[in-house]
């Protein structure tokens, strides 16, 4: 068995995939509209699917926002400098929600971005991880 994707649902399609390909860097890998189902379908990730997980962004045509609840934590990703990466990101117009540095009671340095709609995006640098 292997991780295959994780499902998230996004308000404006669009705006997600600007902002996972744009700001995060990620590649749209497949895309495909379901007319009758009235929703639309788009992978993304940094790799093709065959090879490790990607994000799947679920867009229902008549839904524009969603409550995140209190269940959902966070995407992680892996980047080389943290701090350079939240540089990035906000020259490209993302937010970033906790700066980078060295987490609470550790010290793996990470820091957090937030998507169009509100989700959590963590930023784990990749040398400092002894946590």
């Amino acid at each position: 068995m292997r991780l295959l994707h994780t499902m998230l649902r996004v308000g404006d399609l669009e705006r997600s995939l600007a902002f996972y390909t744009e700001v995060l860097g990620m590649t749209l890998l497949r895309r495909k509209d379901y007319p009758d189902g009235k929703f639309t379908l788009a992978f993304v990730g940094y790799q093709p699917e065959s090879e490790g997980a990607v994000l799947e962004l679920t867009h229902n045509w008549d839904t524009a926002s969603y409550e995140l609840g209190n269940a959902y934590g966070h995407i992680a990703l892996e980047v080389d400098d943290a701090y350079a990466a939240c540089e990035k990101i906000k020259q490209k117009g993302g937010r970033v929600v906790r700066e980078a540095g060295p987490m609470k009671h550790g010290q793996t340095v990470i820091a957090f971005v937030e998507d169009p709609d509100g989700y959590k995006v963590e930023l784990i640098q990749s040398n400092s991880r002894v946590d």
